[in-house]
């Protein structure tokens, strides 16, 4: 399985859903950067942020216990190793894993990928589960970027067919970064977070589940990051964010609206303020032009499908026997948007901080 990413930093995920604990090696990180053990914990903890009436996954530890990599609290430049304990529950069965290939999840891709061996409990390696070490990945590189100026926050864009306001493309501010990180349900206009919240109660009741979208800017981040073709900021950014499990799509700036727009609409005119900064009028480009960044905020989308996992019954094929069969659960997680909000954030810090360590006077 494909569990490292490298790209100047390094990250190395391991575990699984059931194994005794999950954990996460960072290479290649700064030396003698300040990592604020109480703050990545707070960061963290919005993982377990649920909107649906249910509150067992909050039982779900993301601790951090940090092996090696830290002394005295600063960066070694030994490989920072971090574990996090899993809860492991009795083993049960009644839902038939590993035989049946429960729609929607990885299942029958996995069993033939791994001819039968992948750890099926609770989706293994497959697991949103390993969302964590990254999470903690991700807090780990934010302190470092926002040491240096760099913020990056996100908000739930939309949820089924409900949307928030959209950030601000051009005006963004860190105050406006910061106090999303603060609400319990982080939308910009709550009313419209009333609404979400009780959709997702509503849909809850009837055993279904909700997709939805978060969307992600980075400020400050200087013009000149990143490089052309294969190794271009969106690539990067889009590459981590697909490591992660139920994303569907991702778009920059005006995203697929510019291919309804005439190329006079698109392009984003340029002009030098009163500081002498270049900067653009509008920012449809997302601030990324050519694989490097503009030096305008870096905002892009990702949308999550529905969690499959369901409390209807659906039908299914038996992997053994290769019959048709029922599947359906006692329960369900209804939108699992609200908790991958600090999922996006750190996906797009691991990115950042990877091309600003080549940024001049970075380090």
């Amino acid at each position: 399985m494909s569990s490292v990413w490298n790209n100047r930093i390094s990250v190395s995920v391991f575990g699984e859903a059931h194994s005794h604990a999950i954990g996460v090696t960072i290479n290649n990180l700064p030396v003698g950067e300040y990592i604020d053990a109480e703050e990545v914990d707070r960061f963290m903890s919005r993982i377990n942020r649920r909107n649906d009436g249910m509150d067992f996954l909050r039982k779900k530890s993301t601790t951090p216990h940090i092996m090696s990599g830290i002394y005295n609290g600063r960066t070694t430049g030994a490989p920072l190793c971090a574990l996090i304990c899993n809860n492991i529950p009795e083993t049960d069965d009644s839902y038939n894993l590993g035989r049946l290939a429960r729609p929607g999840h990885a299942d029958y891709t996995g069993a033939v990928r791994y001819k039968g061996f992948n750890d099926v409990r609770d989706g293994g390696h497959f697991s949103e589960r390993l969302t964590v070490p990254l999470v903690f990945a991700g807090a780990v590189c934010g302190q470092i970027l926002e040491r240096r100026g760099i913020y990056t926050g996100s908000h739930i864009a939309q949820i089924h067919n409900i949307k928030d306001n959209p950030f601000d493309y051009v005006n963004l501010k860190r105050d406006h970064i910061i106090s999303m990180r603060e609400k319990e349900f982080p939308v910009i206009n709550d009313r419209k977070g009333w609404l979400m919240a009780e959709d997702i109660i509503n849909t809850h009741k009837k055993g279904d589940s909700l997709g939805g979208v978060v969307e992600c800017a980075s400020i400050n981040v200087p013009a000149g990051v990143g490089s052309p073709v294969f190794n271009g900021l969106e690539s990067t950014i889009a590459q981590l964010i697909f490591s992660m499990p139920f994303v569907t799509g991702i778009e920059f700036g005006a995203g697929f609206r510019a291919s309804r727009m005439t190329g006079v609409e698109n392009n984003d005119e340029f002009y030098v303020d009163e500081h002498g900064h270049v900067l653009t009028k509008t920012n449809n480009h997302g601030g990324i032009l050519g694989g490097i960044s503009s030096g305008m905020p870096i905002v892009f989308r990702t949308s999550f499908k529905p969690d499959p996992s369901v409390a209807k019954p659906q039908e299914t094929i038996d992997l053994h026997s290769m019959k048709s069969e029922t599947f359906s659960l006692d329960d369900c997680e209804t939108c699992i948007v609200t908790r991958a909000v600090p999922c996006v954030e750190a996906a797009a810090n691991i990115a950042l901080l990877s091309h600003m360590i080549d940024y001049p006077n970075f380090c």
